[in-house]
């Protein structure tokens, strides 16, 4: 396996064994690390990874890294991988490899506030590259990166496209602001339009509001708003 080469401006810190990289960049950024920072740890099984932004607007459009940096991956993986692997986004970050759950996005940032600006946000990624077990059908509805077709991508080459391509959108967000996202994420995002259950909440996925808040409604036929924020990570 390779190691990656990132674009100027982002800075890599490998990490080895247990250390959960986006534990390590949630600490790096409490200790005021340059933004920018990408901490990785590429196991025989896992990809893991987290990245240091420093958005210059309120949390609760700030938010918005987690949709930029899912459609970054499928455009990273889109580049890499057979042209037949389809890549989906859950709302809450999930990650879905044709139709089965392969990882997830996370995301933590230095407050709750959505209408201060924060010091910092992560934005990790866990990415199952091989099942922990041979006995796959106990679960059906989660499978591997390598299991679907893209046992040539390599980790790390697929780790420095995610982050070029997640730094493509950070710079189209800045020039063209938001709408443009909106467009690619709603041709990824899984659900919409149909029934759906997040944080013990259920209903009908019915899109996102203009920070990508979920727009749910219920048996009731009452429509409420789930702002993106309720998915941080508290560190």
């Amino acid at each position: 396996m390779s190691t990656p080469s990132f674009p100027p401006l982002f800075n890599g810190q490998s990490v080895e064994g247990r250390t959960d990289p986006f534990d390590k960049a949630c600490i790096e950024a409490i200790k005021g690390c340059d933004a920018g920072l990408v901490v990785y740890n590429l196991g025989a099984n896992m990809l893991r990874a987290a990245i240091v932004f420093a958005p210059d607007v309120a949390l609760k459009e700030g938010m918005a890294i987690l949709p930029l940096c899912g459609v970054g991956f499928q455009n990273a993986l889109g580049a890499l991988a057979p042209p037949e692997v389809a890549v989906h986004l859950d709302w809450n970050g999930g990650l879905r490899i044709n139709g089965a759950s392969c990882g997830r996005f996370r995301i933590a940032a230095s407050g709750t506030d959505p209408e201060v600006e924060p010091d910092w946000l992560v934005v990790g990624l866990e990415l199952p590259l091989w099942p922990e077990s041979d006995d796959t059908g106990l679960t059906p509805d989660q499978t591997t990166l390598y299991a679907e077709g893209c046992v040539e991508v390599d980790a790390a080459a697929l780790l420095e496209s995610w982050v070029k391509h997640s730094l493509v959108g950070i710079n189209r967000w800045l020039d063209e602001g938001v709408a443009p996202l909106h467009k690619d994420w709603r041709g990824l995002a899984h659900g919409m339009g149909g029934p759906i259950e997040n944080a013990g909440q259920s209903g009908v996925f019915l899109g996102v509001d203009e920070n990508f808040g979920m727009l749910l409604r219920d048996d009731a036929a009452k429509t409420c708003l789930i702002p993106l924020t309720s998915v941080l990570e508290t560190h």
